[in-house]
């Protein structure tokens, strides 16, 4: 097994910005309100639905 640091998953971990409060916009899986602004173009999830998705595409090593 290699220990030079390069044996784990590299996952682009871009997040859209935090809202400063309403309007939120709405998870794409369940429509239930996000923490990000509605504003934001691309791909929200909400706080449930981040984690799920994040276990699901978690490295198994």
């Amino acid at each position: 097994m290699s220990t030079d640091g390069d044996d784990y998953c590299l996952i682009d971990a871009t997040r859209p910005p935090r809202a400063d409060g309403p309007p939120y916009a709405e998870c794409v899986l369940c429509r239930e309100p996000t923490e990000y602004p509605e504003s934001y173009k691309g791909i929200t999830l909400c706080p449930p639905c981040e984690w799920q998705e994040a276990q699901r595409t978690a490295c198994s090593g």
